[in-house]
């Protein structure tokens, strides 16, 4: 018997595993509110990559249907939408789980099959949530440099280990933008043992397969390969194209046992009644989905190339945000750029301490951001 002893009032360390006291919280973006009362000037958020449109107006009508219904518990399945989900996707609804967002799904993955001893592999410069996940479950993070912004799968491949359970690809990358085509992955996966989950993060789907349509690639064969039973996770969303970040709905498609154990460390009724009324809705209004991804497909190159005119490297996105490296602090162009009433992210904590992320808005905001941006950037050179 492991005796503790008596804590003081400001010592509960003794309480807390290493690998947890260790652990680095996730940072978000600033909110409207929050910065415009720093600030004290008008604000438009262009650092979390939410819809410029909002909900769509089906979706609010859903919500506002079952408000009255509140006192009972959600369906803890969300049944209704798995099963919209896997007609469409033509998968069975026990190979889907819907979540609280697809970052509480990418912490169940990582509890259920990380543990000390065990290590999940990724690339730098990727979504900060999976090094928080894989240390929260005890695991170790390999991190591969990135290759042209983006991800590089052969130094992936090269990483995986007898103790590798996970790998962690996000497609379109956040923060980078950038995509790997479908024979890359297809070229990767031959290389894959079997004692390792690929999970493919698709969080920027709708984005991605309309740039794909227009610009001759071919972006995803994620759901085939679930289909061919390959040990394959895909995690989708509502939170970016569908305008529903606020509700915290994602979900995950894979092999129907492997989701069952993902099921089981979900919270319980963690999908609260409207969100899934609202993702119902937002699901069934194609039309709205359509106005983001078109107004983002309209608007991505003129922002990116009017960044990089200024002389910066700005990379050509797949998804709805622009990553760009700026030379120098990024976090404090961040702020310079909040007291010109914009808000973007500084990615520092994504290794990335000179880089920026800025969300593709509309076309007003847009401009909005570039003449405060060039005005920034030509004040500190200047100073």
């Amino acid at each position: 018997m492991v005796l503790i002893k008596e804590a003081t009032m400001s010592d509960y360390s003794q309480f807390v595993p290493e690998h947890v006291r260790r652990l680095g919280g996730y940072i978000p973006g600033k909110s409207l509110r929050q910065a415009q009362q720093e600030s004290r000037v008008t604000c438009i958020k262009l650092a979390s990559n939410e819809s410029p449109f909002g909900p769509s107006p089906r979706a609010v009508q859903a919500m506002q249907s079952v408000l009255a219904e509140t006192n009972f518990y959600p369906d803890n399945d969300a049944s209704d939408l798995r099963i919209k989900i896997a007609e469409r996707d033509q998968v069975k609804p026990e190979q889907i789980v819907v979540t609280a967002g697809s970052t509480s799904l990418l912490d169940i993955i990582a509890r259920t099959l990380l543990a000390p001893g065990l290590n999940a592999v990724t690339s730098q410069r990727s979504f900060i949530v999976y090094p928080i996940a894989t240390k929260a479950a005890g695991g170790q993070l390999i991190e591969v440099p990135v290759t042209n912004d983006g991800f590089d799968l052969d130094a992936v491949a090269a990483a995986i280990n007898a103790n590798t359970r996970i790998v962690f690809i996000a497609n379109p990358n956040n923060p980078t933008g950038t995509l790997l085509r479908s024979e890359q992955l297809d070229r990767f996966l031959e290389k894959v043992p079997d004692n390792v989950i690929v999970i493919l993060d698709e969080a920027y789907y709708d984005y991605a397969r309309h740039f794909a349509h227009l610009r001759g690639a071919e972006y995803s064969r994620s759901l085939d390969y679930v289909r061919e039973g390959r040990k394959i996770v895909v995690l989708r969303t509502f939170s970016k194209a569908h305008g529903l970040a606020g509700l915290r709905v994602g979900y995950g498609i894979g092999p129907a046992e492997l989701i069952s154990y993902f099921a089981r460390l979900r919270t319980t009724f963690s999908i609260s009644v409207p969100a899934q009324a609202a993702a119902i809705a937002a699901f069934e209004d194609e039309a709205h989905t359509q106005r983001a991804v078109m107004n983002n497909a309209e608007q991505s190159e003129p922002l990116r190339t009017a960044i990089a005119g200024m002389g910066y490297h700005a990379v050509p996105t797949w998804a709805n945000f622009i990553y760009c490296e700026l030379g120098e602090s990024a976090a404090d162009v961040a702020k310079r750029m909040q007291a010109e009433g914009v808000i973007i992210r500084p990615l520092g904590p994504w290794g990335a301490p000179t880089a920026i992320r800025v969300t593709i808005g509309t076309p007003e905001q847009n401009a909005t951001f570039l003449r405060a941006f060039r005005k920034v950037m030509e004040k500190a050179s200047v100073g």
